[in-house]
């Protein structure tokens, strides 16, 4: 999800981005081999991929519609944020297809490592979430002012004695640990382990009617499988940043439009990838579409080929033709 989250990274140099990515913080999910007799014009070119589904979705449709037009195609799972911006000032990374770092990147764009190709089309925000049961029984947990009057609920045996406050997996963009010591919360922050561990703390709360207050984010596939999520969203004050790094911690996150980001290299280029990349776009429905067919079995590649076959204008707009 996001914004850099923990996506505190402070800048680092190319050698060290470079340095980072051989050693292994990076790891190759999918190399193409040119699929085309195109592909000496289209070039060879990386995607990086982030660790949550909806970020697979998107960038597994690109790749697709790239390899299909003669792209050789490289994704290599990393870190958000300034990892990622790292790899793309080494030279090893040309896209980041959905960002959420809230304007972190634009250190990168000032040293013409990385250049803002516009939105996605995908609206994110992050929050703080209870299941839909407890925002039914106690309604005026929603209002953050009311949290603490519930705390001893949320106590766990990782929280001892304070109530226990899901974060999201390391990496992704959080402002949590800062929200609680600002409003002087008596919880405290456990990261999840990955996006299935927190999709979990949710569903297993609202299924067995125990409490829970975790972080998640749309798009969103969880908003689907359970009823009312949406709408158990605990609400702090209005949000005063965009740069997490910024953050007060004092309100809540922002809604933002989520960025495309690339090299110089890929759009300076003539390469069909450098339009693909400029002309996409799509809606957190179609996101979702592709997320929910991943998640059901489906192979990342299967479940974009389903949603290409299935949205031929779309992909022609991607594509100029």
């Amino acid at each position: 999800m996001k914004f850099g989250l923990k996506r505190r990274i402070a800048a680092a140099s190319i050698i060290t981005a470079g340095a980072l990515v051989l050693a292994g913080c990076s790891s190759s999910v999918n190399d193409s081999a040119d699929s085309a007799s195109g592909a000496s014009e289209c070039g060879s070119w990386a995607i990086a991929m982030h660790a949550w589904n909806g970020y697979t979705a998107s960038g597994q449709v690109v790749a697709e519609v790239a390899k299909a037009n003669g792209c050789t195609i490289t994704q290599t799972t990393l870190e958000e944020a300034g990892v990622t911006y790292d790899a793309m000032e080494a030279g090893s990374i040309d896209l980041i297809i959905e960002d959420w770092g809230g304007g972190r990147w634009k250190e990168w764009a000032d040293r013409g490592a990385v250049v803002e190709v516009g939105d996605n089309g995908n609206i994110g925000l992050i929050g703080m979430y209870v299941p839909p049961w407890m925002a039914a029984k106690y309604p005026d947990i929603l209002d953050s002012a009311n949290l603490n009057k519930y705390a001893d609920m949320f106590k766990t045996s990782d929280s001892g004695d304070k109530g226990a406050w899901y974060e999201g997996p390391p990496g992704y963009t959080t402002i949590g640990e800062k929200m609680i010591s600002a409003n002087k919360l008596n919880f405290k922050a456990i990261s999840t382990g990955s996006e299935a561990a927190l999709v979990d703390v949710l569903t297993k709360a609202e299924a067995n009617k125990t409490p829970a207050l975790a972080y998640f984010y749309t798009p969103g596939t969880l908003f689907i499988k359970i009823a009312g999520l949406e709408q158990s969203r605990v609400k702090f004050p209005a949000n005063d940043w965009s740069d997490a790094a910024q953050a007060s911690g004092l309100t809540d996150y922002p809604e933002t439009a989520l960025k495309k980001l690339a090299s110089k290299k890929l759009m300076d280029s003539d390469s069909v990838f450098a339009t693909i990349v400029k002309n996409f776009s799509w809606t957190n429905s179609d996101q979702n579409s592709v997320s929910a067919d991943i998640e059901s079995g489906m192979k990342p590649e299967e479940a974009a080929q389903k949603w290409i076959d299935a949205n031929p204008d779309k992909v022609k707009a991607w594509i100029g033709s």
